[in-house]
């Protein structure tokens, strides 16, 4: 019998900002927190903080991790893809 999987992960991307801030990054220790907060985002797509806002764009969302000191502003498309606008670690 074939062993449970756990939740399935949504895809990430990045856009041209966020992908610049993610090349800025040298140090190993913030790669690791970064990597940590963009896991907890693919298994749980509402685990960040709805943004006010209005409807003509997409709906963004923020996830702070006080701990691993990682904010990351994304939304998700409508095919549950998480596209991360900005990585502040």
């Amino acid at each position: 019998m074939p062993a449970p999987h756990g939740p399935r992960r949504a895809r990430i991307a990045f856009s041209d900002s966020a992908a610049k801030q993610l090349n800025a990054i040298t140090r190993e220790a913030e790669l690791h927190a970064l990597d940590r907060a963009l896991v907890v985002i693919s298994v749980d797509l509402e685990v960040g903080e709805l943004l006010p806002g209005d409807s003509s764009g997409p709906r963004l969302r923020q996830y702070v991790d006080d701990v691993e000191r990682v904010r990351l502003v994304y939304w998700v498309t409508a095919l549950k893809i998480v596209v991360v606008a900005f990585i502040e670690v």
